[in-house]
């Protein structure tokens, strides 16, 4: 249950990293509203995060909810800000996939 806690924390993660995105291409009230997203999803997340430390090895969980940050924001910005996906930005990714697969499976929990 916990790793699942984890991972909906990274999706939080991915959503105020895009909300961050998003604010600053537009303007006015809707700029705050992307704002109040990233500060919404901001603190979900970390409260995700912290509820699933109490049970996982800290290390590992930061390693986990960071890397599928770093992923999931990453495709997001190919997807959505049209940013380019060279074959090294694949690469690296599929890496970091695969070292957020692999600490899931050394770990005792």
């Amino acid at each position: 249950m916990n790793w699942i806690i984890l991972i909906i924390a990274g999706l939080f993660e991915v959503g105020f990293t895009s909300c961050l995105g998003k604010a600053k291409t537009t303007t006015g009230t809707e700029m705050y509203g992307w704002y109040g997203g990233f500060g919404l999803c901001l603190v979900v997340s970390m409260l995700l995060l912290m509820n699933a430390t109490q049970s996982l090895p800290l290390g590992t969980a930061y390693a986990v909810w960071t890397g599928i940050g770093a992923v999931g924001t990453v495709l997001v910005g190919i997807i959505v800000f049209k940013e380019p996906a060279d074959f090294w930005r694949v690469f690296f990714i599929v890496t970091l996939i695969a070292s957020i697969i692999g600490l899931k499976a050394v770990s005792s929990h």
